[in-house]
């Protein structure tokens, strides 16, 4: 690391753009948000979660973001610290709160969301504010599609993005649909999809494949669709069935985990934030198959651990837990 806390580019970074904030979880599952006796306070918001899942599997990262110069903002610029996670990309906003979202667990495990983003401090990222130094170091950039709803954060995203690709990062981009947050599903379709083709790595659930096709089934023409000429590797997650792959030269599939699931919030972060430790050093990972395939198991096995517990960030494994998982289901 640098002394100004910007690793260098053979460390590896991997940065991530875009929201954190605090999720209320219901400390009952099966309820509605107005039935729920209370909440558990658990930080949480998609980019976040994946840097501290890198940084909790051995990788280095960073986040780049915007909270509320509040409470709950300095708590969340804590949690990363102590995570490891480099700090130096987040900005506070004395104007505006931390956002907030209260997560209603189905008994499934699976959630319903409601914000209080009005506006919240994510959302007012300036391009001026972002620290271009850090961006440049970084090895790969993620980022989601959250950014993208209003201005000034989405001429930000726009301009993270294109500094983060001149300076050579790959882009990874997992676009984390939460339609309560936009104005109607068409802007939504549009604005994920406006950005669609500068990304190399793209991961998808099912639920946003059938949201971006308009198709009702998840088949290789569906999400070949999707593709683009930028593309180096698409993968669809499927929950507990695993996910498929698809690259220029191959395509398939890796199993999933049953685990105990008890809410599914982060899973799909812990497997991106696995997926990209273990390429950010070696992308020709991404042309061999059987290695391919490997590592797409390990993020499978991360994904399902953090469905185990409740909140995201508590629920992040270990690359020891992983292994722990990997080696039983052997």
């Amino acid at each position: 690391m640098a002394a100004n806390g910007v690793s260098d580019k053979s460390s590896s970074l991997i940065v991530s753009f875009g929201e954190m904030l605090i999720d209320f979880v219901p400390t009952v599952s099966g309820v509605s948000l107005a039935e729920a006796p209370g909440f558990l306070k658990a930080p949480g918001g998609a980019p976040a979660n994946v840097a501290i899942a890198v940084s909790r599997l051995g990788g280095k990262s960073a986040f780049v973001g915007k909270l509320g110069d509040d409470e709950f903002g300095h708590m969340l610029a804590g949690i990363l610290k102590e995570n490891g996670v480099v700090a130096d990309g987040i900005n506070f906003d004395q104007g505006a709160r931390t956002a907030l979202a209260f997560v209603t667990l189905r008994a499934d495990g699976e959630r319903e969301f409601m914000f209080y983003r009005n506006p919240s401090a994510d959302m007012l990222l300036k391009p001026e504010e972002l620290n271009l130094e850090l961006i440049r170091s970084a090895k790969v950039f993620h980022y989601g599609s959250i950014s993208l709803i209003v201005e000034p954060c989405r001429s930000a995203h726009i301009k993270a993005m294109q500094v983060a690709k001149d300076a050579g990062a790959l882009l990874s981009y997992d676009p984390n649909l939460r339609l309560p947050l936009w104005p109607s599903a068409e802007e939504a379709r549009e604005q994920i999809l406006s950005i669609w083709d500068k990304a190399e790595v793209i991961k998808v659930s099912d639920v946003e494949l059938e949201f971006l096709t308009g198709s009702d089934k998840i088949s290789d023409e569906d999400a070949l669709s999707l593709w683009h000429d930028n593309l180096k590797l698409l993968l669809v997650t499927l929950g507990e069935k695993g996910c498929r792959y698809y690259t220029k030269s191959f395509r398939g599939s890796v199993e999933g985990f049953h685990v105990k699931t008890v809410d599914t919030t982060g899973a799909g972060d812990s497997f991106v934030g696995a997926l990209l430790c273990k390429i950010v050093d070696d992308q020709s990972v991404l042309e061999d198959e059987p290695r391919l395939k490997e590592v797409l198991k390990y993020a499978c096995a991360c994904g399902a651990i953090t469905t185990t517990k409740k909140g995201a960030i508590p629920a992040l494994p270990t690359e020891a837990e992983a292994l722990l998982l990997l080696n039983g289901a052997k």
